[in-house]
């Protein structure tokens, strides 16, 4: 009866994201006039330039709902990386005339350009050999034609139904705000189980140490594999044995995805691959909410500068972390914390502290008796210092001095250490020139005039309360 259920939901979603005859047309015929006009625009500049079409487009796995092309224009490998931006962004923008376009950098500057509702990228990239890339992009016409020459239709039907099924539980894409599955991921791990629903149950039997190696590079060579990889997932680019296509997963979506495996097997349903819309809690419900954890949710308000997505979400994350590190160095106790950002004006990191306050007196061990030496600077140190509460005393064989804290109050810490941008306090750059230009600390409920003039972030916070995936919701 189970395998009728989830035969059943997998026909309804294919049904939905597989494109149609019309579809196709318009699609694959955008990608050739948008070719056409590159070709025009190189030969107006004397440039010479292979221009192809690559990604899932090119390989018959992209999803009706959200096509994306992808346009990649191979130079010769002594074509100036730094004529990339000057040369060939304002090309491809010529090339998209009257298009919405958004440069984007990876390794290297590229464009994206929304054309008739459809996302287009333009991407330069090097006609490099194998293992001797220039840049990064340049292996993107090698998985593509890799990839190609193992696929067949029924291939590239349950290759979407794994990119939705990941797109629904929210670890697909491997842009680093996500930090997710790529979709040549999805596509070497279908081609290597033979279906969906196989990846999905070799990774409901997940073990750790999973090692996919297509073209067998490693065979025998286990000792320079663990040298190479240290991830917990490894599928070795079948086009270049160095790298691990599996890289860029953030170990929390690795393993949401292995139990969100587990679960749609055991009990299948549409809403992993179409989750249900967040609604926002009411003002009400929100501050009950917030009440009812009895935790102080700090959320920290801070200015957007407008940058390439990868390059701010990477500040954000490397911020965030540097506050962890923080916040345990001063000894508060963080339960979960989150980041969310508009992109443009906001960005908004909550820390949710068991308590945001600690006590003013901190009992602080010293060294044991035996180390004569160190007991004695410990004492010089602490015996009439001004911090001092009580001791030194001996407890347990060692020296022991209630001292007063620096800083009992989060807020007081937050404020001193992100004082001018807190570079100091490990904040990247970005997120540093951000706080000059805004900073706010909300506690708790003090949040909530932001909560309901944002729909967004109102979603964020609802979904950060109630914990769950939306799969188990």
């Amino acid at each position: 009866m189970k395998n009728n259920a989830v035969e059943k939901i997998l026909k309804e979603v294919l049904r939905r994201i597989k494109p149609n005859k019309e579809e196709r047309q318009k699609i694959l015929g955008l990608a050739e006039k948008i070719k056409s006009n590159l070709k025009k625009e190189l030969e107006k500049a004397n440039l010479t330039a292979e221009i192809r079409v690559e990604g899932s487009v090119a390989k018959d796995t992209w999803l009706s709902e959200n096509p994306d092309i992808d346009i990649f224009v191979r130079f010769s490998t002594d074509f100036p990386k730094e004529r990339f931006r000057t040369d060939l962004l304002q090309l491809a923008k010529r090339a998209t005339k009257g298009a919405k376009h958004i440069e984007r950098f990876a390794e290297h500057p590229y464009l994206e350009a929304i054309v008739n509702a459809v996302r287009v990228n333009i991407v330069p990239c090097y006609a490099s050999k194998p293992k001797q890339w220039k840049s990064a992009t340049d292996r993107t016409p090698y998985h593509t034609d890799y990839v190609k020459k193992l696929l067949n239709e029924q291939l590239c039907d349950e290759i979407r139904l794994l990119k939705k099924f990941m797109q629904g539980i929210g670890v697909y894409g491997a842009e680093i705000k996500i930090g997710g599955f790529s979709g040549y991921l999805c596509e070497l791990l279908t081609i290597n189980y033979g279906n969906f629903r196989k990846v999905l149950e070799n990774f409901a039997k997940w073990k750790k140490g999973l090692v996919i190696d297509l073209e067998k590079y490693y065979e025998g060579r286990e000792t320079d594999l663990n040298l190479m990889f240290k991830e917990p997932l490894i599928v070795v680019d079948p086009v270049d044995e160095s790298r691990n296509v599996a890289a860029a997963v953030r170990k929390e979506h690795l393993y949401e995805f292995i139990a969100a495996s587990r679960q749609f097997l055991k009990n299948p349903s549409i809403k992993y691959f179409y989750p249900p819309e967040t609604v926002p809690l009411s003002r009400e419900k929100l501050i009950q909410n917030i009440r009812e954890r009895g935790t102080t949710l700090t959320f920290l308000k801070i200015g957007c500068i407008e940058a390439v997505p990868d390059i701010l979400w990477g500040q954000i994350y490397k911020s965030q972390r540097s506050l962890r590190k923080l916040f345990k160095q001063y000894e508060f106790k963080l339960v979960r914390d989150a980041v969310w950002s508009d992109e443009k004006k906001s960005i908004i990191m909550i820390f949710e502290f068991e308590s945001g306050k600690l006590p003013s007196l901190k009992k602080h061990s010293g060294p044991p008796l035996a180390k004569t030496a160190e007991c004695q600077k410990f004492l010089s140190k602490h015996i009439n210092s001004k911090e001092r509460f009580s001791g030194p005393y001996i407890e347990d064989g060692r020296w022991i001095v209630e001292i007063r804290r620096k800083y009992p109050d989060v807020t007081e810490l937050l404020r001193e250490k992100l004082r001018n941008g807190g570079k100091n306090a490990g904040m990247a750059s970005l997120i540093a020139e951000g706080i000059k230009r805004e900073f706010k600390i909300y506690l708790n409920e003090e949040i909530v005039d932001f909560y309901v003039s944002n729909e967004d972030f109102a979603k964020f916070l609802t979904e950060y309360l109630d914990g769950r995936p939306k799969w188990l919701r």
